[in-house]
């Protein structure tokens, strides 16, 4: 009696929990929202296959999490400080190269990231990652393996999933823009 009710219960979450469909084109908005289980092209990862390839120490990571702009209306003498951005042991982070649009100084910015962590290797394994429902990490892998990048791990769930799974996050400093 109770299986019963607690399977009847469920059945209309269960049908609420669609799939979310694979853009054929980068998103451009509401980037934290529900995103696909695959990407055309990639191997996508769980936290438990992220932290098995970042135990090989042979597979970088790129967190390609935004930064927070410093707003525009801060009264004067305000100081501003960048929020601190936790993230995987060793992981490079190339804040806003995730958006569906961006700036040739950004992909540029994001090109000389991936050369210094693949040796300029095309065809090294990279993991880009971000948080879970972040969008940020699927346009970037995807625009990865449009600029050539054969390996590409994207790991869905990001900082989110590996600190769900237990394993240690740490403070990260965005690589230096030119």
């Amino acid at each position: 009696m109770i299986r019963a009710l607690i399977i009847a219960l469920l059945i209309p979450f269960g049908a609420l929990a669609q799939e979310v469909p694979e853009p054929t084109d980068y998103r451009i908005e509401e980037y934290r929202a529900p995103i696909p289980l695959t990407l055309k092209g990639a191997t996508a990862i769980d936290g438990k296959a992220a932290f098995a390839l970042w135990k090989t120490d042979r597979v970088p990571f790129v967190d390609v999490m935004p930064r927070q702009p410093k707003p525009k209306n801060l009264p004067e003498g305000t100081i501003w400080r960048d929020e601190t951005r936790m993230s995987v042991p060793g992981a490079i982070w190339l804040p806003n190269v995730g958006y569906g649009e961006i700036a040739d100084e950004t992909a540029n910015y994001f090109k000389r990231g991936l050369e210094k962590v693949t040796d300029g290797d095309p065809d090294a394994p990279i993991v880009l990652f971000c948080r879970d429902d972040c969008w940020m990490s699927w346009n970037a892998a995807k625009r990865v393996q449009e600029w050539g990048y054969s390996h590409v791990f994207w790991f869905r769930g990001g900082t989110d999933d590996w600190a769900a799974l237990g394993y240690r996050l740490e403070p990260v400093e965005a690589e230096p823009e030119p």
